[in-house]
């Protein structure tokens, strides 16, 4: 006699009720692995219908986190033990994420990726919240009789794709971008200088108030495949009260140093960098600074050569009246450090008027073109803009005040206005240049 199975729930015209629970509770575990936000920015709401290459592009503030050396904890603790020890790490911090309004986009190991895509802001305060919640927990290991553990968190901000890749029989949803790649490399330097926060220039000029939280300058940066280099700031609002305090009131200090050895002088970077350590002895990313200055560490690191960028083929956008502006302003961005650097303090009055005018002039232009080109990015652009003219006016203080360490207004100089400008190009400008020239194509095809 034949084996008769029974539905679970029979047929669906009987069981309704039972049909739309079981369906609701089907759907709530998928959320588990795809998140209802990925799925909502790419205009989906029901799993089922999510298709292969299916995307959209968005502005959106990228954070990684990642448990210091893992490795080496991992080694100490059996596959159970490994287990046990992530997840009740990840149950922590993923509370903290949701409440910020991001969400986890993937877990990498013991890695977390998690996208916000409203407000940079929060996911700044967010990277904060981590670690003072990472605080708790790890009073909670001391209670256990565990080791404390650390976490470096890089946060970014950019234009990504979101959207499915894979195959016919497995596809995942994704985040890739410049933006991405930038936010991991960030990651990875909080363990190079010993810190717990870093954030990207692009994130600083996003920010709606960036004077509310504690930001340095810790170094500039170059992403693999990537033209220029990045300014790279640590945020540091999470350190032991005394520690922060101390380099709230010495942060000056520390830049000068970091100035003269972004120019190969490291004796006097030495030499400031020694006195520093002496008012801020707990100061990782001094020491590590400090190290790179002994003799041994010239010879091994060699030359950078942090020089002015020059006007380079590969900034040309299209437009030539754009290229032209922009050309003209980045010689006239060198021409300020060069004044500078030598004390013709008699030159940077006019220069700093010819400067103004001109990036004026060129950011009234882009913005003219990105509204008769319907650029969807166009606010955050603007906000790009405007966040210049604040560290510009800021520096034009700055140097006609004239009692500026010279070193230290040319570095300043470079990374505020002649190198932000060029990474401006590369990135902002040459996306919306991606776009008309997309829209051009597109009409040349009706």
């Amino acid at each position: 006699m034949p084996l008769k199975l029974k539905p679970q729930f029979g047929n669906a015209q009987d069981h309704p009720d039972a049909l739309r629970e079981r369906l609701s509770t089907i759907t709530e575990a998928y959320s588990r692995f795809v998140p209802r936000q990925f799925l909502n920015l790419l205009g989906i709401e029901d799993i089922r219908k999510v298709e292969l290459g299916q995307q959209v592009e968005r502005k959106m503030t990228i954070l990684f986190a990642d448990i210091r050396d893992f490795t080496s904890l991992s080694e100490t603790m059996s596959p159970q033990e490994n287990f046990n020890f992530l997840n009740s790490y990840l149950v922590q911090m993923e509370p903290v994420i949701t409440a910020h309004g991001g969400f986890i986009d993937k877990y990498v190991g013991d890695a977390i990726m998690a996208l916000f895509p409203d407000s940079p802001d929060a996911a700044l305060r967010c990277g904060l919240a981590m670690l003072k919640r990472l605080d708790e927990y790890n009073d909670g290991r001391a209670r256990a009789g565990y080791r404390p553990i650390k976490i470096g968190i890089g946060i970014n901000t950019g234009i990504v794709m979101l959207g499915t890749i894979g195959g016919a029989a497995r596809m995942d949803g994704t985040v890739i971008g410049d933006a991405v790649n930038l936010a991991a490399r960030l990651e990875r330097l909080t363990k190079e200088y010993r810190v717990s926060l870093l954030i990207s220039e692009n994130t600083l000029y996003c920010l709606d108030q960036p004077r509310e939280w504690s930001i340095r300058f810790l170094d500039r940066t170059h992403v693999r495949g990537k033209q220029g280099a990045q300014s790279v700031y640590e945020v540091f609002d999470g350190d032991p009260p005394m520690l922060a305090d101390a380099k709230r009131q010495t942060w000056k200090r520390f830049e000068e140093a970091l100035a003269y050895y972004h120019i190969d002088d490291e004796v006097s970077a030495g030499k400031r960098l020694v006195d520093y350590v002496a008012a801020v002895p707990n100061d990782t990313a001094a020491h590590v600074y400090l190290e790179r200055c002994s003799p041994l560490a010239r010879v091994t690191n060699g030359v950078r050569g942090d020089s002015p960028p020059l006007w380079h083929e590969n900034y040309s956008l299209g437009p030539e009246t754009v290229d032209t502006a922009h050309k003209a302003l980045l010689a006239d961005m060198n021409a300020l450090a060069r004044a500078i650097n030598v004390g013709a303090l008699e030159l940077a009055t006019p220069l700093l008027a010819q400067i103004e005018s001109s990036a004026i002039l060129v950011f009234d232009i882009e913005e003219g073109m990105m509204k008769g080109e319907e650029y969807p990015f166009i606010d955050l652009h603007n906000r790009q803009h405007r966040r210049f003219f604040e560290y510009f006016d800021e520096l034009r203080s700055e140097i006609l005040r004239g009692d500026e360490d010279r070193v230290y207004l040319g570095f300043r100089i470079k990374r505020f206005l002649s190198g932000w400008l060029v990474n401006h190009i590369l990135s902002a400008d040459r996306h919306y240049g991606h776009h008309k020239n997309s829209r051009a194509e597109a009409t040349r095809r009706l």
